[in-house]
């Protein structure tokens, strides 16, 4: 009978630990939210590729809203004239995500023509980061 529940426990512990192992597999998932001007941003997108270095399986989302909104637009670059289309294509293609703010958009009037091609707007920047945080379990990061 001992040996039966020995038995049996290691087993339910083999179960358990292997269940364990399933859930930390999962990728990280982090939600970088830009909101500043422009010469901020190389910085902050270095560190999203960064993040991707170290967790490549990591799942990423940048949301952006007000001054946070114009490295998304084509031909955007800082004021020491580097340009993010290129940065922000690299990240696009290992499944980097970016949000641009609809209210910003009309806010300030600009056309969404105007935004690259690797953008997603959404209603409101600010809502999108509430609603992943709350509903899709992201990480919140403010860089």
């Amino acid at each position: 009978m001992y040996k039966f529940l020995a038995s049996l426990a290691v087993g339910f512990a083999a179960l358990f630990l292997s269940g364990c192992a399933s859930v930390g597999e999962q990728p990280v998932k982090t939600v970088y939210h830009i909101n500043t001007d422009v010469d901020t941003v190389h910085q902050i997108l270095g560190n999203v590729n960064n993040h991707l270095n170290a967790d490549p399986k990591a799942k990423i989302i940048v949301v952006t809203h007000s001054k946070g909104v114009n490295f998304l637009l084509q031909e955007a670059k800082d004021s020491k004239g580097r340009e993010f289309s290129g940065m922000v294509s690299d990240l696009a293609s290992k499944s980097v995500e970016f949000r641009v703010c609809n209210n910003t958009l009309v806010k300030n009037k600009i056309d969404p023509g105007r935004l690259l091609l690797e953008t997603k707007i959404v209603p409101s920047g600010v809502a999108e980061v509430a609603r992943l945080q709350a509903r899709e379990g992201y990480v919140y990061m403010k860089p």
